[in-house]
């Protein structure tokens, strides 16, 4: 029988925050499946006098989540690194390369995931794809600072952006860029093009993750949790 979405995330968020171990810095993704995995560490925590963790939040929503539920929040800088993160992903392949940035903090993540001693993609199993590219567009962090004209340089790479109105109503990540979103023409291999775009005037990051997840912790329709490795 199948569950809904938010039932099924609910049991992975649950499955993912009982392997944590008392004393970890964990990084602590954005968006719902890793809210629903900050959630579940509060839950613990509060029920397990002796279980503690540190976080490093991915965006200013995931600090107060955690926060809400006394989490304690450092900041990146003043950790040397961390001992394991988790983020959810809009796009996984065979090999866990992702595409990553729906909801708006890409930077952020990117900066804590490349931190990380482990890192783990929590994810339901529609993200899984066989090529990146195809199931939503690249999301790419740009500078306001004629951001038209960075818009060009993207689409004479092969790839269509669209300037992102966030969810809040407003343009500006949290560390005040814009986002486009870009449709790749379906010739283009967006790993190898996901490098050319780094190299442009105004870019600040993509939201390609290559080779960044070491597992996947993916929920099929039927509640099952099964771990995936790089293939």
């Amino acid at each position: 029988m199948a569950l809904s979405t938010e039932e099924r995330v609910a049991r992975l968020a649950q499955q993912i925050a009982s392997e944590f171990e008392s004393g970890m810095t964990l990084g602590l993704g954005s968006g719902s499946t890793a809210e629903a995995v900050v959630r579940a560490i509060g839950e613990r925590m509060t029920a397990e006098s002796g279980f503690r963790i540190t976080g490093v939040a991915t965006s200013a929503r995931t600090q107060r989540l955690a926060e809400s539920l006394r989490i304690p929040v450092v900041d990146l800088s003043d950790v040397s690194s961390i001992d394991l993160g988790f983020d959810g992903a809009d796009e996984i392949d065979a090999q866990l390369n992702l595409v990553k940035g729906r909801g708006g903090a890409l930077l952020y993540e990117k900066l804590v995931a490349e931190v990380c001693d482990d890192y783990i993609v929590v994810s339901t199993s529609e993200k899984l794809v066989d090529r990146l590219g195809t199931r939503v567009p690249l999301p790419v962090e740009i500078v306001p600072y004629g951001w038209r004209h960075t818009a060009d340089r993207i689409i004479g790479l092969g790839l269509q952006p669209t300037l992102r109105e966030l969810d809040d109503g407003s343009i500006r990540t949290d560390a005040g860029n814009f986002i486009l979103d870009c449709i790749p023409d379906p010739s283009i291999d967006l790993l190898v093009v996901a490098r050319d775009i780094k190299t442009l005037t105004g870019v600040v990051e993509h939201g390609v993750f290559p080779s960044i997840a070491r597992r996947a912790a993916i929920v099929d329709p039927d509640g099952s949790i099964r771990t995936v490795l790089p293939a």
